[in-house]
C-alpha cells in the first residue's frame, strides 16, 4: 500500500542553551555508558562544578538527546521531536514568516 503523509502545522524553534526548552540534562558519562546512540555532535555544557551534561527531550519513544543545530518540533497536543538542522529545511516549510 501507497500513502501519503498529510501536512501538519507545528511550532519550531532552533535549540539554544539557556532558553528551557529541553525537558532536562544526563551526564555525558550515562549517556556514554548507559546510551546505545551515537554521540557525534550531541550538545555537551560543562557546569561550574565541571560535570558534563547533554540536554535531551522526553516524548513517547523515550529520551531524546539534542543535537548541535537541531530544531524542536511542538506539535498539536505536547509532543515534542528533534530535528536536526542538516534534514530541516528539507522536511519543513515556513508559513508564517515571523
Amino acid at each position: 500500500m501507497k500513502s501519503r503523509r498529510i501536512p501538519l502545522e507545528s511550532e519550531v524553534d532552533k535549540y539554544e542553551v539557556g532558553k528551557g526548552m529541553e525537558d532536562g540534562f544526563c551526564l555525558w558519562t550515562d549517556v556514554i555508558t548507559k546510551g546505545w546512540i551515537s554521540t557525534d555532535g550531541l550538545i555537551k555544557i560543562t557546569r561550574p562544578d565541571g560535570s558534563v551534561v547533554c540536554p535531551f527531550i522526553q516524548n513517547r519513544r523515550g529520551m531524546i538527546f539534542i543535537r548541535e543545530d537541531d530544531y524542536i518540533i511542538y506539535e498539536e497536543g505536547g509532543e515534542r521531536h528533534c530535528c536536526g538542522g542538516d534534514k530541516f529545511h528539507l522536511r519543513f516549510q515556513e508559513t508564517d514568516p515571523a
